[in-house]
């Protein structure tokens, strides 16, 4: 997709959106009218227990209580937190999580794969506002994300149990990315510019019309790139609107995003020159009722096309073509809740359609479909509908909640079918700020579409691949209290059939196989301190440490993903107020990965080497003065050379200085 198609790229998603939209707007009013009819009547439910917390949101999931808030460890970056966080950029700021693993390719959001204790990037269900946007043909696009990070409003990061109440296929746990909603009349401009040609613009606006709210945002950000062929360009616009009813609201949100990038050695060091053009769409629509029983029923559709070039010039005569790719995915879900006397019992189903058009992915089709604005066919395909049911019940007695539940799935294709997903949770609160929780529960993921098909010079797919499960036992105790916050936590995960990118020292080809089992067992510990010093407003100290290791049956073969996990990670973060307007924020951050990685003699001979335990520090100086700010970041502060990924390298010190003005028109 290029950017001289951007116009063509925007009339194919909003023909998608209004088919949609008019789906969605019929099935809203059926539920409106059940809704109305069946369950209006007043919430009665009585909090038979006060805790003295913070304000929690309800996430737009809606499905979790404030009670329940409180008994899971739900780690979540405030957009407080991010905004004086020394990062420019998704990828960066989900670092912060002490059990994520972000191993970026590019810079500044280009491309990043994001884990969780210890479990690959396809192994982590990505959400945006409680919808599955996760890229059924990789997970090296579950970030593309159309929201810039001044739009959003908090991060959370959800673990084993909470994770699988989301989606059979949070594997390894969850990150849901919850945006600002649109609220009063306001706009504001963010511009900043750094090294290596580095620039960008953010511009957003809120409005109220009647009893409407409305939020569109727009972004654009370039580089030169810090070495060869690591340029890009990056443009995303993200709309949001709600509407509120006497019985409930209604939100829906679309986006569209699109990235141009120099990919030099992303997927083999053979190759420096590579390129890939990356475009993606999105929508949603959701109904949210009130009354006793509640009514979440939605809708969403997602695209992303992708073209991927071997050679960004200068092709040999032995390259056919470039690769493209085109996956649609559609679904909606019905998820509902009720307190009772004997507790509260959330149920509800999810209907999802993942579908792909490619060049090389997939059976060959019987009928190529032309690429938009390229001369080239998608000449593969292949589609999967996936069907979930779903039942959780919670019971409260006294300082305890016992939860249990589970999953029915299944899924269209000879090497899937039908599975259930139970787990299991108890918690105990010693205290309104001192809680503690114990669960197991079981997860699947099915296999993509890279993993089932892509062969090319340095890959061979295979189409018989099975879901790969897990079995995980997860043990917590969180503290939350004003000045002190923190969690401690345990697991343990047993998985079979794993899927990974596998060879022996002889072989020069990655194949996708079906590993027999791997154990993996982990520990993270996470402190905040608030209000050190008195006197200066608000400054923060955040420690985090976590370890991770993997057992596996012996066997004669090198791990791509699976087996390059990060073993030991400390983050720590000094956020302080040196005067009323002025404040600096510290980082540091330790890496220490398991594995190896192939490196290339002159692109030929390839040689197993080690990955190399490293620091990065970065820094960001803010002065805010009323509805201005000034900001200057500086990362790896100290010119750190490491590796997150195999052969790329990343970037050195990078300074970046820029500005952000708000204006409300209340």
């Amino acid at each position: 997709m290029r950017f001289s198609n951007f116009f063509y790229f925007c009339c194919q998603i909003i023909s998608s959106l209004v088919v949609t939209r008019l789906l969605f707007v019929s099935f809203v009013f059926v539920c409106i009218s059940v809704s109305n009819t069946l369950f209006g009547q007043e919430d009665t439910t009585v909090i038979r227990r006060e805790y003295s917390i913070e304000e929690v949101k309800i996430t737009a999931s809606g499905l979790f209580s404030v009670r329940q808030e409180m008994d899971r460890i739900l780690t979540v970056f405030e957009s407080k937190d991010i905004e004086s966080a020394p990062a420019e950029n998704l990828q960066d700021i989900l670092e912060y999580y002490i059990s994520a693993d972000i191993r970026g390719r590019g810079a500044e959001g280009v491309q990043a794969d994001a884990g969780l204790r210890g479990g690959t990037f396809d192994q982590t269900l990505i959400l945006l506002n409680g919808i599955n946007i996760s890229d059924p043909q990789t997970g090296h696009h579950s970030l593309n994300i159309p929201v810039s990070i001044s739009q959003i409003e908090r991060i959370e990061f959800l673990d084993g149990r909470s994770a699988g109440i989301y989606s059979p296929a949070a594997f390894a746990g969850a990150i849901n990315i919850i945006t600002k909603e649109p609220e009063g009349n306001s706009s504001a401009i963010s511009a900043v510019i750094g090294s290596f040609g580095y620039s960008d613009i953010d511009l957003s606006g809120n409005f109220k019309i009647s009893e409407t709210a409305h939020l569109l945002s727009g972004e654009v950000k370039k580089s030169d790139g810090y070495i060869n062929n690591t340029d890009f360009r990056i443009s995303s616009l993200y709309y949001s609107n709600q509407f509120k009813f006497k019985k409930g609201r209604m939100d829906c949100q679309a986006g569209l995003s699109e990235k141009a990038f120099g990919a030099n050695s992303f997927y083999s060091p053979r190759y420096p020159d590579q390129f890939e053009e990356v475009g993606s769409s999105f929508f949603s629509g959701r109904w949210s009722s009130s009354g006793r029983m509640h009514l979440t029923p939605v809708v969403y559709y997602r695209r992303n096309s992708d073209k991927f070039m071997l050679f960004r010039v200068n092709a040999p005569d032995w390259y056919p073509s470039h690769n493209y790719h085109r996956t649609d995915t559609w679904g909606g879900n019905m998820r509902s809740w009720i307190f009772w006397s004997a507790g509260k019992t959330s149920f509800g189903s999810e209907y999802r359609s993942e579908n792909i058009l490619s060049s090389v992915l997939g059976e060959t089709s019987g009928k190529p479909v032309r690429v938009p604005g390229e001369d080239a066919f998608y000449t593969h395909s292949d589609k999967r509908s996936i069907v979930s049911v779903f039942i959780d019940h919670e019971y409260y007695f006294s300082d305890w909640i016992f939860s249990a539940g589970g999953i029915m799935n299944y899924t269209s294709g000879n090497n899937s079918g039908l599975h259930f997903l139970p787990g299991v949770k108890l918690s105990f609160s010693f205290s309104s700020v001192l809680m503690s929780g114990l669960s197991w529960n079981r997860a699947m993921r099915l296999p993509t579409f890279t993993e089932l098909y892509y062969s090319g010079p340095a890959n061979i797919g295979n189409p018989l691949l099975k879901p790969e499960f897990s079995n995980t036992i997860d043990g917590r105790l969180k503290l939350n209290h004003k000045f002190i916050k923190g969690h401690i936590g345990l697991f343990y995960r047993s998985g079979q059939n794993m899927i990974d990118w596998i060879k022996s020292d002889n072989d020069e080809l990655w194949q996708s196989q079906n590993l027999t089992e791997i154990r993996s067992y982990g520990a993270e510990l996470q402190v905040e301190l608030n209000e050190v010093i008195s006197g200066l407003g608000t400054d923060k100290i955040l420690l985090g440490y976590s370890f991770n290791d993997q057992i596996k049956e012996e066997s004669e073969f090198i791990s791509y993903y699976v087996l390059d996990y990060l073993k030991h990670k400390f983050i720590f973060s000094v956020n302080q107020n040196i005067t009323r307007r002025i404040s600096i924020n510290i980082r540091g951050s330790f890496q220490d990965r398991s594995g190896t990685y192939s490196a290339y003699i002159n692109n030929n001979t390839s040689v197993e080497k080690p990955y190399l335990p490293f620091w990065v520090f970065d820094s960001k100086a803010v002065y805010q003065n009323n509805c201005i700010k000034l900001f200057v970041t500086v990362n790896n502060i100290f010119n750190k050379s490491y590796f997150d990924l195999g052969n790329i390298m990343q970037p050195g010190i990078w300074i970046k200085g820029g500005f952000s003005y708000k204006i409300n028109f209340n």
